[in-house]
């Protein structure tokens, strides 16, 4: 009986390890840095960091309202990974949304433009989805996104 028990509560303490090491993110801080950098050499982008660690590359500025971190916004935009396939992408049209709804890349990165501007966000999935599986995205990945400000709301 108490080898039964032991063997029980061994194996429950097991599976809670393996829980919690399941559940640890993955820096990838690193790795998408150096994604990016040789993205944007290929490429040949002029694009800006910020200290969070985003990029992104203005186009065209823009000249209507500029939003805050908190506005609702329309955006017609393609997502996709330095690969180039694609993940997302809005009808020309866009969507609207509120910059505090998404992902912290989208949050910082839009406020760059100003209506009627547009340009590529260059995501690190620190300010993506970090080191998780969502969707079709893979932890870890960088996300890169042309952006079209149509309208702040």
């Amino acid at each position: 009986m108490k080898s039964t028990l032991l063997a029980l509560i061994s194996l429950l303490f097991v599976s809670c390890l393996s829980d919690n090491e399941s559940s640890k993110s993955v820096d990838y801080t690193v790795q998408n840095e150096k994604e990016i950098v040789d993205y944007i050499a290929k490429n040949k982008l002029t694009a800006t960091k910020t200290d969070s660690g985003l990029y992104y590359v203005i186009n065209e500025a823009g000249d209507g309202e500029q939003p805050t971190a908190t506005s609702n916004v329309t955006v017609a935009y393609k997502g996709y990974f330095t690969n180039g396939n694609v993940f997302d992408e809005s009808n020309a049209s866009g969507i609207s949304f509120g910059l505090n709804q998404v992902i912290k890349g989208w949050t910082e990165g839009i406020p760059y433009f100003k209506e009627g501007g547009s340009g590529i966000l260059l995501v690190p999935s620190h300010l993506g989805y970090g080191s998780n599986d969502y969707s079709s995205i893979p932890g870890g990945s960088v996300l890169i996104f042309e952006v079209k400000l149509i309208s702040v709301n």
